[in-house]
């Protein structure tokens, strides 16, 4: 007979409390010769005395009744293949010939719920059933497995030990006429007389009746017993014997390998379940159908494991939540207690290494190098990636698509594996972990989570130094929460005396975020101590937050005098006190209160040269506090030109040159704002900022002022990335604003309304960048024609802006949008004072695009004779900047406006214009418009003339290099062998496809396009 082994396909099954094998055996087959007869008078039923056994055995801890728990009955899941083979070998045995089969699968797969399955076939085909478990309590002695198998067969005198059995004690007399031979074994070397004697006590039975063989677990069985399996599994043959083993995969048993080996032995290996099989599997449960995300995303937490599997399902269940995909991810740690129990379990029965395995991977997370994990679980290399394996057929960690790398396939399973771990315990291995990952040059974020969950190693030196600089980083990045979660081990409560002054500096640099009175006090306590005057030049400018945070400006200002009394030098004394008064300026913009109290307390003279740090930083708070109040316009924005002609991002705080930047774009200079940015955003170090946000915010803010819709939304999607706008803090709200407004400029209204889904209701903080997003709100809900919302936003949004000082027209558009509100519901009084008071503010202020903006406002408000005329007024204060978009609308508006009056040709110049400068822009609703109205003068506009540098051609393009590099027309002609005429004409195209007003403007275009766009909004 030749070899065949099975490995059917993905056909899962359970090893669970969920398989009531029993009633479905039983009406699928009846023993022949075995049936029951009820006897009248009594109301009882026969039982036979093999069926008795199998109950027997199943009421003292075996599998056979194991129940749905409620559920239906039915086969095991997906087990087809492996029914079919049991099957055909149980009716071959019946007939008389000999069978071999060896389930090997890991636990959980349904090993035991086949083996059930066999017994349950077997009894029913008349067989005589002999079953043991390696597994068993006591079976550790010699042969202790085979002597509860062959049990039945010594006369059944007894449960203890037969008196014939190998393992008997001298002196015991033989019962039965079956009684099993006596002999002394030791260990595995069991001598073949006693062999031969037990498989003759085999072939006697076998010739009286067809037996069938059963051994589960057979991983665990003692040597002795394995020796005897594979011993009858060699003499089979002639026998109408069914010989079964289960075991676990990867058990390692040569003895058991033999057996697998035989070519009379077929090899079932169950494979996880499929997703069809859940979902059967669910539905017998449930009760319930289950659809395909469902199947999908249970696999994923399981990996098909049918115990795993149920145990979801039973939590679903008790929960009383349907079995979808949304209520599987709801589930919380008590409703997967029982499964988290389960995995316990399954852990328990692995070897000592596999539990070391998964309690390494647990402690280090997912992801984590094997190698790693190795060191840390004391294991080699190779026995590491074994037990890897075997955890991945139990279906608690699956490969990571980086192929090197492991993860755990639920939250709770890697609860699991830290389950049987003693706190202590637990801690000392995160310490263990954190070292290892520092030695390994792991991030530095990783190795102080490690030291976070172990506190007796965030004492030492190494590890003081890893915090410091985890700290410094969740500082940099707004979560100065997790800044002090990582530094208060680093200080034990009573020894802040005694630690270093630096590590006290930053832990109440962190505190001054999140408990000013605690930061206040541990800075206080720092300055003393400290002797870097740059070390104490910050601890004051943090304990000086602190104290705004709490409202004590008096003290916080105070403490610029205190900072001249640290250094002797009086250049330097001034110096720093400088650099403490720009902090306290910048600080303050956290507060509304602190911010309008410092602001009546402090100056504001915007007469320093700027030529050192100091200055500049002083000069460039003070500029963007008079920018956003309409002050000193021209002054403000001499004094931003000057920080940003000397200050280089080397030297200067990033923070210093941001502020700069925003004055150029506060006072209506969007494209020197634009190149400012570029300048800052380019700084090696400006990632690690916490103002990097915001400065991407009015980076896009600047470009949407140019109509580079493109790359507004290129860089809002930088500042935004890995936020979810339902998490949004104060820092992501500026950036999602400016994307907000992005969107509705390119007529994207089902995207803008996506992204104001889930957001934190702007109301609920004072912060002004929240004063930006309801003002987008209102836009948004202007569009949507919810006139009376959007009212409500932009008016909170105008007070709001004059709480915070930030009157300026050119600062914010709420009083455009309010005004446009009010005209949808027919106030043209309160739209017209709106734009007044903007048209007032923007012409003393010389804030042209504010300006202009008012003068369109001031136009809706007035009769259809009277709009012309202001709307060419804004159109030509327009022509003077690079404010691309708003130019266009004005156009629009103004074309519209000489329709209505009735001069079509004029109309029909202006709008035809507006309609290729919209095309260009990519703003499509905007473009529309514009087409409409061209259509309504009668005209009929061909297809728009390309814009960008994609439109330039060959020729064009060379051209336009050599202007930028400095040559003349004259040059240039010379250069490329052409006459000064078409150099000229090539220009204006240039010029006129790249909406520029001159070579100043082309380089600025030209060296965007060669550093990219990404690189051009600092992403």
């Amino acid at each position: 007979m030749r070899r065949t082994q099975v490995i059917f396909p993905p056909v899962p099954g359970q090893d669970g409390p969920f398989d009531r094998q029993l009633s479905w055996h039983a009406c699928r087959r009846r023993p022949r010769g075995h049936h029951s007869t009820d006897q009248r008078g009594s109301g009882r039923t026969s039982v036979s005395p093999e069926r008795r056994m199998l109950m027997t055995t199943a009421a003292e801890g075996g599998e056979l009744d194991r129940t749905h728990h409620g559920g239906t009955a039915g086969p095991p899941v997906d087990r087809d293949g492996e029914l079919t083979v049991l099957s055909a070998a149980v009716r071959h045995a019946a007939a008389g010939r000999p069978g071999l089969v060896l389930l090997d699968a890991p636990d959980g797969r349904g090993r035991t719920t086949l083996m059930n399955s066999l017994l349950l076939e077997a009894h029913a085909a008349g067989l005589r059933v002999l079953r043991a478990h390696g597994t068993a309590a006591g079976h550790t002695a010699p042969l202790s497995t085979v002597r509860a198998l062959l049990e039945p067969l010594s006369g059944g005198a007894t449960r203890g030990p037969s008196a014939g059995h190998p393992t008997a004690r001298p002196g015991e007399d033989l019962r039965g006429r079956d009684a099993l031979p006596r002999s002394d074994v030791r260990a595995g070397d069991v001598p073949h007389s006693v062999l031969a004697a037990l498989h003759e006590v085999v072939r006697r039975a076998a010739r009286e009746r067809p037996l069938l063989i059963a051994v589960d677990d057979a991983h665990a069985a003692e040597p002795a017993s394995l020796r005897f399996l594979a011993h009858v599994a060699r003499r089979l043959a002639g026998l109408p014997v069914l010989l079964c083993v289960a075991r676990r995969s990867g058990g390692g048993s040569p003895l058991l390998d033999e057996i697998a080996a035989l070519p009379m032995c077929r090899v079932l290996r169950p494979l996880p379940l499929t997703q069809d099989g859940i979902g059967t599997l669910a539905r017998r449960l449930t009760g319930m159908d289950v659809d395909d995300g469902f199947r999908a995303a249970c696999r994923a937490a399981t990996r098909g494991s049918p115990l795993l599997v149920t145990h979801l399902l039973t939590a679903l269940r008790d929960a009383r939540l349907p079995p979808t995909e949304t209520a599987l991810a709801a589930l919380d740690t008590q409703a997967l207690a029982a499964f988290r129990a389960g995995v316990v379990r399954l852990l328990d029965g692995q070897p000592t290494t596999v539990r070391r395995a998964a309690r390494a991977l647990a402690v280090l997370g997912d992801g984590t190098p094997p190698e790693t994990c190795a060191r840390l679980a004391a294991l080699d290399p190779g026995a590491f990636a074994r037990c890897l394996t075997a955890l991945g057929a139990l279906g608690l960690v699956d490969a990571r698509t980086d192929g090197g790398t492991w993860s755990f396939t639920h939250p709770q399973v890697r609860a699991a594996a830290v389950t049987r771990t003693s706190p202590d315990e637990r801690s000392l291995l995160h310490g263990l972990a954190a070292r290892l990952l520092h030695e390994s040059g792991a991030d530095v974020m990783e190795v102080a989570e490690q030291l976070r969950q172990s506190p007796e190693s965030a004492t030492r030196p190494w590890a003081r130094a890893v915090l410091r600089e985890a700290a410094r980083d969740m500082t940099l990045h707004g979560f100065p929460e997790r800044a002090v979660e990582l530094l208060r081990p680093c200080v034990p409560p009573g020894h802040e005396g005694t630690c270093e002054p630096e590590l006290l500096l930053d832990l109440g640099l962190a505190e001054g975020r999140v408990d000013p009175s605690a930061g206040a006090a541990r800075l206080a306590l720092a300055l003393d101590r400290l002797t870097c005057p740059e070390a104490r030049l910050t601890a004051l400018g943090g304990l000086a937050g602190a104290l705004m945070r709490l409202g004590e400006v008096s003290r916080a200002t105070a403490l610029i005098d205190r900072c001249r009394q640290y250094d002797a030098d009086s250049a330097a004394a001034a110096r720093s006190a400088q650099l403490l008064e720009a902090r306290l300026l910048l600080v303050a913009t956290a507060d509304r209160e602190t911010y309008s109290r410092l602001l009546d307390s402090t100056s504001l003279d915007l007469g320093l040269p700027g030529d050192t740090t100091a200055r500049r930083a002083l000069l460039a708070s003070r500029a963007v506090v008079c920018a956003a109040r309409a002050d000193r316009v021209a002054e403000a924005r001499d004094a931003a030109r000057t920080v940003l002609a000397h200050g280089t991002p080397v030297t200067d705080a990033v923070s210093t040159l941001g502020s700069a930047a925003s004055v150029l774009l506060y006072t209506d200079r969007p494209r020197e704002a634009v190149e400012a940015f570029r300048q800052v955003l380019d700084a090696p170090h400006v990632r690690r900022e916490e103002v990097y946000p915001t400065l991407l915010a009015l980076t896009a803010e600047a470009h949407a002022r140019l109509g580079a819709l493109t790359e507004a939304l290129r860089a809002t999607t930088a500042a935004l990335d890995g936020v979810a706008p339902a998490r949004a803090t104060r820092l992501a709200a500026l950036p999602l604003a400016v994307r907000l407004h992005t969107l509705l400029d390119q007529g994207d209204l089902a995207a803008g309304t996506a992204l104001v889904q889930g957001l934190p209701d702007p109301m609920d903080d004072e912060a002004w960048q929240w004063n930006e997003v309801l003002c987008a709100r209102g836009r948004l809900r202007l569009a949507s024609d919810d006139v009376d919302g959007a009212l409500d936003d932009l008016t909170a949004c105008g007070r709001r802006q004059r709480a915070w000082h930030r009157t300026s027209p050119a600062v914010s558009s709420w009083w455009y949008w309010a005004g446009r509100s009010h005209l949808a519901r027919g106030d043209r009084a309160t739209a017209r004072q709106l734009a007044d008071d903007a048209i007032e503010s923007a012409r003393a202020a010389h804030l042209p695009c504010a300006l202009a903006q008012g003068l369109e406002l001031r136009a809706a408000t007035e009769a259809a004779q009277h709009r012309p005329l202001l709307l060419q007024e804004a159109e030509a204060v327009l022509g003077t900047t690079s404010a691309a978009l708003l130019l266009a609308r004005v156009r629009v508006a103004r074309g519209r406006a000489l329709h209505r009056c009735g001069d079509k040709q004029a109309a029909r110049t202006v709008l035809r214009k507006a309609w290729e400068e919209t095309y260009a822009l990519g703003a499509p609703a905007l473009h529309a418009e514009a087409h409409t109205a061209l259509l309504a003068t009668g005209a009929r506009p061909r297809r728009p003339v390309p814009r960008g540098l994609g439109a330039l051609t060959r020729s064009e393009r060379r051209v336009a290099k050599l202007a930028d590099s400095g040559l003349t027309n004259a040059v240039i002609a010379r250069t490329l062998c052409v006459t000064l005429r078409t150099v000229e004409v090539h220009l204006t195209s240039v010029y006129r496809k790249l909406n520029v007003a001159g070579r100043r403007e082309l380089r600025f275009v030209l060296r965007a396009a060669d550093e990219g766009a990404l690189h051009a909004v600092g992403a």
